[in-house]
């Protein structure tokens, strides 16, 4: 199956962009090794499925970390790594716009971000089938800024993409340092947020942790 035959952007005219981030590589780089577009972003922010289909698989990769395959009625199917976690199961059918899992950086990855790939036809070790993602919603650059929940990513604002800071109740035995290496952020950061003017901290104390 060709792929860029005159048809692909009609197969995916609806779709949705699946994060909000900033475009940190693109397709074909490494010596043409790299078959996907990496958004880096927020910690445990919301991946969405690019459209309806169903999830082929959703486990822990070696490589790929979390992951998640969903196959598409159009005969597209998508891939979403190194997610911090997975939120559907295989066999289950998602909506456009489903949330399938949250941005990380497990399996071999160095950094936050979604891995998205995108393949018309079936996925396949070789990534024969693999096809640039700004074939279907533009093209961008690294550094440029992508929103999700949208077919332009460019230039729409969807705020409810964005996760709002988490409160976390410390418990018995927390100290700020494993709070900020769950959380992956730093000490200084976590005592900034919260005005701390020490490293104490009491089991039911409520820190606040910012996406950023």
């Amino acid at each position: 199956m060709s792929a860029s035959g005159p048809d692909i952007h009609e197969a995916t005219k609806d779709w949705i962009f699946p994060a909000t981030g900033t475009i940190s590589d693109t397709f074909n780089t490494r010596y043409g090794t790299h078959k996907g577009l990496d958004i880096a972003g927020r910690y445990r922010a919301k991946v969405f499925s690019a459209q309806e289909g169903t999830v082929i698989r959703s486990y822990l990769s070696a490589s790929y970390g979390h992951v998640v395959f969903v196959r598409h009625p159009s005969g597209y199917e998508t891939v979403y790594a190194h997610l911090a976690g997975r939120a559907v199961r295989a066999g289950q059918h998602v909506e456009k716009g489903k949330v399938v899992g949250y941005m990380g950086s497990t399996g071999h990855s160095t950094g936050i971000h979604l891995h998205f790939e995108v393949h018309r036809g079936s996925w396949t070790p070789d990534k024969k089938n693999a096809i640039d993602p700004f074939l279907i919603f533009g093209t961008g650059a690294p550094g440029q800024t992508v929103y999700a929940n949208a077919h332009d990513p460019y230039g729409v604002f969807d705020a409810s993409a964005i996760p709002q800071p988490v409160a976390y109740t410390v418990k018995k035995g927390d100290t700020l340092w494993n709070i900020a290496l769950h959380f992956h952020t730093s000490v200084g950061r976590l005592k900034s947020w919260n005005k701390l003017r020490s490293d104490r901290i009491m089991a039911g104390q409520v820190l606040k942790i910012k996406n950023e």
